[in-house]
């Protein structure tokens, strides 16, 4: 989770007095960066993933099960060369800490191979030597599990050992410091963002309506006064009926799976960052596994919404939103508190750059509305001029603020067009939230941790990576170069799910880099689907702006018969793969329509029937479905991501006919991946979240109250387990009898 330096962390109050030197060699890291690599070109297409794991508690006689807060020292253990180190490089993997102690983030050691098709399964290998190393080094108690949230965080004695919530760093009525990972990092992130904010976050999550269900959060202490922050809920910060969480615990206490993907070139990264862009909020609906929240079924699916409140800094006066009784509009911000200010947020103008007039910081820095947390989602496209030339100004269409000062002197610089001068001048409005008293000062030719600082600290659905720093002399064909992090998606139960969705992103990855798709809309409909993707069942009852599927600038003839029935004729002898090809659906023969050229020179080849069109006819709403699925008239997404295996990832020898039986068995358990998402998308199977709302609602201890009881966490927590462990009967309800049966062994293709 971002950088992790070694030294002695500043306060807030001590460290916002460096938030200009940071900026300032920041951008001068970044211009060196660029000068260093933006020529690179032909690098490997290489990838990996980041998988969040929480240490749980498993007490079979009490029936409890609680997050272990007292393990965080086997992370030490895994990377010490005289004790667990070893193993873990011996099954090629690597663990990182997280934000919780009872959190291991893990990757492969090495990048995976996207030429390579054994690496698109070898994945879930991966993954398993993960869970078992990890296992090798606790006692049976404590296991390991892949969920996005905890169910019953925040509630009474939701730790083992138990803690109480009365820590200074975030000063939450719910939960305790021990929590936080005890690199000082982590503290101290949490208590500078409430410092900086000048109260504590307020993430208020709407309930689940329940017969029973009270409107009123009754966790809420009325009379506790150990800090003055304990009467924030009671001034305005929790909503009526809605869940109220304080800190950024909350979220940065969620797991989730990240997947980072390496282009051949500036150029190309900046194309795939655009493409995947639209595809985030259909991800996050697509992995939805996040009901519930400190003991409340809520009503929404996700988790992202509540990690973009966890860690959101910003003041009352950036907000644009009136302060509790008492509070100050700017917070903890570096401003002189006697500077008189209007006591509403609203009564102030803003120019082009969202600077708020006659108002900056104490080192010269305007103030400004900054609409997102730093946790959000993307704001603006870095544009695909050099590649395909798609697109246009107006898709950046919700003019977030910029760093006038960063902005101007990139612009200056070589390598740095407009487009990715906004994007770097709006990363760069945030002020570094922890400063490290001896990286203070730098050396801006071989160091980036600056860069890093604020980069890394913006937390976005997908993040553009540029490669580090190197001293001359180093080859750069063996060090990483730029990279597009894919980072919405909610966390599965099984590595087997983890590896699927993994394995997609990177094959439509490979398609988009090879078919070049038309795929942009505006960012300002972006947003609307990444609100949409958070209600329950978004993933069937919900339609989403996509580019209408006719101007994806794609052939629909080229991908016939490139659904999940290709696997079978690719594997099976006999079948007459040309013949398909030539007209054949699963509805039977298609006459293909006859293609034509829109007065935007776009490829247009269908006739669709949908009338939820916007102005100009780009963009309408479809379900994830028919945007992953497609029909027999388009294709989607996966016809996308199938064909790039068929024609990119399988050896040139193989692309006929499979002649192999290990590739063959590399083939079809990645039809199987597939096939779990094509399953959810057209609800033929469930989400994880809908998958655990309907055992807590089917409880028998449930009282229909929207509440999470210490029986309920206990049994999910088992089936959990179950589902980990892949037992049938726990698993067929989650993933349909034919995905089951093949994963335990009862078919093989």
């Amino acid at each position: 989770m971002g950088l992790l330096s070694l030294g002695t962390p500043l306060d807030w109050h001590e460290s916002k007095q460096h938030n200009e030197h940071v900026r300032e060699h920041g951008i001068a890291q970044l211009i060196n960066i660029f000068a260093q690599h933006s020529s690179r070109d032909d690098d490997r297409f290489l990838w990996g993933d980041e998988v969040e794991y929480m240490l749980v508690d498993v007490d079979d006689a009490d029936h409890t099960a609680k997050l272990a807060i007292d393990y965080d020292h086997i992370l030490d253990d895994l990377n010490d060369p005289t004790k667990a180190g070893p193993k873990a490089e011996a099954a090629n993997v690597s663990f990182h800490p997280e934000y919780g102690r009872y959190m291991l983030e893990a990757t492969p050691l090495r990048p995976y191979d996207g030429d390579c098709v054994a690496d698109y399964v070898y994945i879930e290998e991966n993954m398993e030597k993960r869970r078992e190393v990890a296992e090798s080094e606790l006692p049976k108690n404590i296991v390991p599990l892949t969920i996005t949230t905890f169910p019953r965080m925040g509630c009474p004695q939701f730790t083992s050992p138990p803690a109480k919530p009365i820590g200074p760093a975030s000063q939450s009525l719910f939960l305790p410091d021990e929590i936080i990972n005890r690199h000082a990092r982590f503290p101290t992130l949490t208590a500078n963002i409430r410092k900086r904010r000048g109260h504590k976050v307020a993430i208020n999550l709407p309930m689940y309506p329940d017969q029973h269900t009270k409107l009123l959060d009754d966790s809420i202490p009325r009379d506790r006064g150990l800090f003055p922050s304990d009467a924030e809920p009671h001034l305005g910060a929790s909503k009526p009926g809605h869940v109220y969480m304080d800190s950024m615990g909350f979220g940065m206490g969620s797991s989730c799976i990240q997947i980072t993907m390496q282009a051949a070139n500036i150029d190309e990264a900046r194309y795939l960052y655009d493409a995947l862009a639209p595809v985030t909020p259909i991800m996050l609906a697509l992995s939805a596994a996040a009901p519930m929240f400190k003991g409340y079924l809520v009503n929404q699916d996700v988790r992202w919404n509540v990690i973009c409140g966890a860690v959101d800094d910003r003041t009352f006066l950036e907000r644009g939103v009136d302060p509790y009784p008492g509070y100050h509009l700017t917070g903890g911000m570096d401003i002189d508190p006697q500077r008189h200010l209007t006591k509403h947020a609203t009564n102030h103008t803003i120019n082009e750059y969202g600077d708020i007039s006659n108002l900056k910081t104490n080192d010269g820095k305007p103030i400004q509305r900054i609409p997102k947390s730093r946790y959000g989602s993307i704001d603006q496209y870095l544009g695909d001029g050099a590649v395909t030339g798609y697109f246009r100004d107006d898709y950046n269409d919700i003019n977030p603020p910029l760093n006038r000062k960063v902005l101007e002197r990139l612009q200056q610089q070589s390598g740095f067009d407009k487009l990715l001068a906004q994007h770097f001048a709006h990363l760069f409005i945030r002020d570094p939230l922890v400063v490290f008293s001896e990286r203070v000062n730098q050396d801006d030719t071989l160091d980036n941790d600056h860069f890093e600082n604020l980069q890394s600290t913006n937390w976005q659905t997908l993040r553009f990576k540029p490669p580090a720093l190197y001293p001359e002399g180093t080859d750069l064909t063996k060090v990483p170069g730029w990279r597009v992090e894919f980072r919405p998606m909610d966390l599965q139960l099984t590595d087997f799910e983890n590896a699927a969705y993994s394995t997609f992103i990177v094959l439509l990855s490979k398609a988009i880099l090879k078919f070049r798709p038309n795929l942009y809309l505006p960012i300002s409909k972006i947003d609307t689907n990444m609100d949409w993707a958070h209600g329950v069942d978004s993933v069937i009852d919900q339609k989403f702006w996509f580019r209408s599927l006719r101007k994806w600038n794609l052939r629909n003839s080229d991908f016939i018969g490139y659904d999940l029935t290709w696997f079978d004729r690719y594997t099976n002898k006999g079948n007459d793969v040309a013949g398909y090809l030539n007209g054949y659906s699963r509805n039977g023969p298609v006459k293909e329509e006859a293609s034509s050229t829109d007065e935007d020179g776009e490829v247009d080849t269908i006739v669709d029937d949908y009338d939820e069109v916007d102005s100009d006819g780009h963009e309408k709403r479809y379900t994830v479905a028919e945007i992953f699925n497609g029909t027999d008239k388009f294709p989607g997404l996966i016809k996308l991501a199938i064909k790039a295996l068929a024609t990119e990832v399988l050896p040139a020898s193989e692309q006929g006919h499979c002649n192999c039986a290990k590739l063959e068995a590399q083939v079809v358990r990645i039809k199987y991946y597939l096939m779990l998402l094509s399953y959810r998308a057209s609800g033929k199977i469930p989400t994880t979240a809908h998958w655990l709302r309907d055992h807590v609602t089917h409880h028998p201890d449930y009282r229909h109250d929207s509440k999470v009881s210490q029986t309920i966490n206990y049994d999910l927590i088992k089936l959990a387990e179950a589902v980990t462990s892949y037992d049938k009967t726990a698993l067929e309800p989650l993933l349909g009898d034919e995905i089951t049966s093949f994963l335990t062994g009862g078919t093989s293709a």
